[in-house]
């Protein structure tokens, strides 16, 4: 996953749905549900303004004085209740930022510098991204351990990796609370040698956490 950027996952403007600032949200309301979406980005010309969703609508008519739903619909525009405005990324910047980036809206506009929609990133597809970028669809053997934070520990890995013939599903690293350590979670094929293996590891200096077919 390291290396990916936002614009290889996101959705290109073309292909998804879009609402215009002057739009009445009679007519956003109607294609979000035959659409089956809760919500997609405002545009004013090709310039990203900002979110609207279906929940957000009704919200807005309960908040009104407008008595009428219809009426409300039908003279509220696009512009009068977008909200999140800085709810955008930039189609340069590296996957991993898109995480912290949502703030509990399902959709993330991807924009250039002159803040044109280039397209969407959904929560879902960012979700599955991680999956796979951690094997959780393939079946195999996940063993956690910790390594003091050194020069070449991570290339003692690869190395028992070569040396055992493992197949690794997937590999991440992660900070751990004490700055000379480093958790590591390894996923590989669930083979013969896989006890010898992780007691190569033991042996390296690593220390196990856990080990789970999953």
């Amino acid at each position: 996953m390291k290396g990916l950027f936002v614009k290889s996952i996101m959705i290109p403007a073309h292909s998804c749905l879009k609402a215009n600032t002057s739009e009445k949200l009679r007519d956003v309301l109607n294609r979000l549900k035959k659409h089956e979406i809760t919500s997609m980005p405002v545009l004013d010309g090709d310039q990203f303004s900002g979110m609207i969703s279906e929940p957000m609508i009704y919200k807005r008519f309960f908040e009104s004085s407008i008595n009428s739903k219809e009426d409300f619909l039908a003279n509220t525009s696009a512009a009068d209740i977008m909200e999140h405005k800085g709810l955008y990324i930039r189609d340069d910047e590296v996957f991993e930022k898109t995480l912290t980036s949502f703030k509990g809206f399902p959709i993330l506009a991807v924009v250039d510098d002159q803040h044109k929609l280039l397209g969407i990133v959904t929560r879902f597809d960012v979700l599955e991204q991680f999956e796979s970028a951690f094997g959780l669809r393939k079946k195999g053997v996940r063993i956690a351990f910790t390594s003091t934070e050194s020069e070449g520990r991570i290339a003692k890995v690869a190395e028992l990796l070569k040396q055992y013939h493992e197949n690794v599903i997937s590999l991440a690293t992660f900070d751990e609370s004490d700055k000379l350590a480093r958790r590591i979670v390894l996923k590989i094929d669930k083979k013969n040698n896989v006890d010898k293996f992780i007691n190569r590891l033991e042996k390296a200096g690593f220390r196990i956490l856990s080990v789970k077919e999953m």
